[in-house]
């Protein structure tokens, strides 16, 4: 029943598309000119539509059975008969939060919570999924398990105990498969200093019964971006600010991508199918937007990538017109850059020196512009090597001019020096810490950190300059779907475009 549903709804989309290239081929084969531009808009309007629409494309199913007993009056009158049920959690999509899953000081209770999530990435409603938790030690030895707490709103804890220092693997697992970033690796330490500052950090840890659902934006006081912790702290769950939802409409968003902040406090969103710019300042008021449509100079087609200059114009990425468009502050246009050199720029950011990095994602290439539009190099091809590119994404630039770039279809970040010439890589097609399916938006703070959207595993990880993971941003709270654009600001805070939910957010993020 669940596949032939979804067989029906993907073929009355493919009546509607059918219906729409007919109309199409009549008004061109015998329409007058009138007919021909009213078809166009109407089939502009389509397109809007259907590129932003989410279709089931991959055969639904659940492959979780269980049977249960009923009660004893029932067993005593039926006694060989019982029930099969299904849950809904996929393991798959749960995840685990919690320092726990990174350390633990030895002889002490240690607690994680799970949130089980359904095929869709929306959190479970209920418990009872069989859920364990399994301990190993570095040779792979069972060293023990957890305890496992079932709150019955799709929530659990998992209390466990390490009695020796040392490296240990937890392995958590939902109807014997594993969770989302499982097995997690843990290092026991004593009560040392390091250990009372972490336990500080639990003091205040309790059940979240339905707090992984209710959560709501936080408003600090001051900056929205301010933290009262030391940037020593663990990873909190911390969502400061969630903005937006699904229109056209002043402060809506259809598919929005690139992000960016400026130095006088705006958060900058290229609303990629309203084909316009909105601007937000620090709290989440909406400001102004501009942007016509077109693929005129000074209008905007599909903007995917945007960022701001030291001098404060504001440069867009513009895919469809294969242009970067540059604008004051104010939104008025000034130039367009890379015209006939781009084939689908994508992402654009800015080095030390003033000058514009486009990734441009059709062509697996890196092009660095003066902002006069002058090409002063390109580099990269199309491949899985090293030195190559395959569906890039997003770009950033370090204290040191490296850009970091996102290479979506190799499932890695991609390091190069300011003249091209490459540095390193990291991560792998994968679930697991430092993996990554098909990474989009990727950002530096100020430590040097690299911060990147792991786009098909809609998470946030954090990693050091060299590549090594150091954490992820723990989003259960308020869950990604398909994050894109990343920018950080002033005080490492971590500002996303959440294409799927149609918001951006933003994290605080310590690690």
């Amino acid at each position: 029943m669940v596949l032939q549903a979804q067989l029906e709804l993907l073929l009355q989309e493919q009546e509607s598309m059918l219906s729409g290239c007919s109309l199409t081929e009549r008004a061109l084969s015998s329409g007058s000119e009138a007919e021909v531009l009213l078809v166009e808009k109407q089939l502009s309007e389509r397109l809007s539509d259907l590129a932003t629409r989410q279709l089931p494309l991959r055969p639904e199913e659940n492959g979780q059975l269980s049977f249960t007993a009923e009660t004893d009056v029932l067993c005593s009158s039926v006694r060989r008969l019982g029930s099969i049920i299904t849950g809904s959690a996929v393991a798959g999509e749960t995840v685990a939060s919690g320092e726990g899953l990174r350390r633990c000081v030895v002889d002490q209770p240690t607690l994680i919570t799970i949130t089980s999530k359904e095929r869709d990435g929306r959190p479970c409603q209920t418990g009872g999924a069989p859920l364990s938790a399994e301990l190993n030690g570095s040779d792979g030895t069972l060293v023990g398990e957890g305890e496992v707490v079932d709150h019955k709103d799709g929530t659990y804890d998992i209390l466990y105990t390490l009695s020796h220092e040392g490296q240990y693997m937890l392995a958590l697992r939902l109807y014997g498969q594993h969770i989302r970033g499982s097995p997690f690796s843990i290092r026991a330490t004593k009560h040392t200093q390091e250990s009372e500052n972490t336990t500080r950090g639990k003091r205040g840890l309790k059940s979240p019964g339905n707090s992984h659902i209710k959560h709501q934006a936080i408003k600090q006081p001051g900056s929205m971006y301010s933290s009262g912790r030391s940037k020593g702290s663990v990873t909190e769950d911390d969502l400061l600010l969630r903005i937006g939802t699904k229109g056209r409409n002043k402060g809506e968003f259809a598919n929005l991508q690139g992000v960016a902040t400026s130095d006088t406090g705006s958060v900058l969103i290229a609303d990629s199918n309203n084909q316009c710019v909105q601007i937000f300042s620090n709290d989440g008021r909406f400001k102004r937007r501009f942007g016509v449509r077109g693929r005129s100079p000074g209008q905007l087609q599909r903007p995917t990538g945007i960022t701001v200059h030291p001098n404060g114009d504001i440069i867009i990425a513009d895919y469809d017109t294969k242009w970067v468009s540059i604008f004051s502050s104010d939104g008025k246009f000034k130039s367009k850059i890379g015209s006939g050199k781009l084939m689908g720029p994508k992402g654009v950011s800015v080095d030390r020196n003033g000058n514009i990095i486009v990734v441009d994602n059709k062509s697996c290439s890196i092009f660095v512009f003066q902002p006069n539009g002058k090409l002063i190099r390109r580099f990269g091809t199309r491949g899985n090597g090293d030195k190559q590119l395959a569906g890039p994404h997003f770009a950033a630039v370090n204290e040191n001019n490296e850009i970091i770039v996102t290479d979506f279809h190799n499932h890695s970040v991609k390091v190069f020096n300011a003249e091209g010439e490459f540095l390193l890589k990291f991560g792998c097609s994968g679930e697991g810490n430092g993996q990554f399916n098909a990474p989009t938006g990727v950002a530096v703070d100020l430590n040097g950190n690299i911060i990147v959207a792991d786009w098909g595993n809609s998470r946030i990880q954090v990693f050091d300059s060299s590549g090594s993971f150091l954490s992820f941003i723990n989003t259960s709270a308020d869950p990604l779907f398909g994050p894109q654009g990343l920018a950080v600001t002033s005080d490492s805070n971590v500002l996303v475009a959440d294409s799927g939910n149609h918001c951006f957010k933003v994290y605080r993020c310590l690690y």
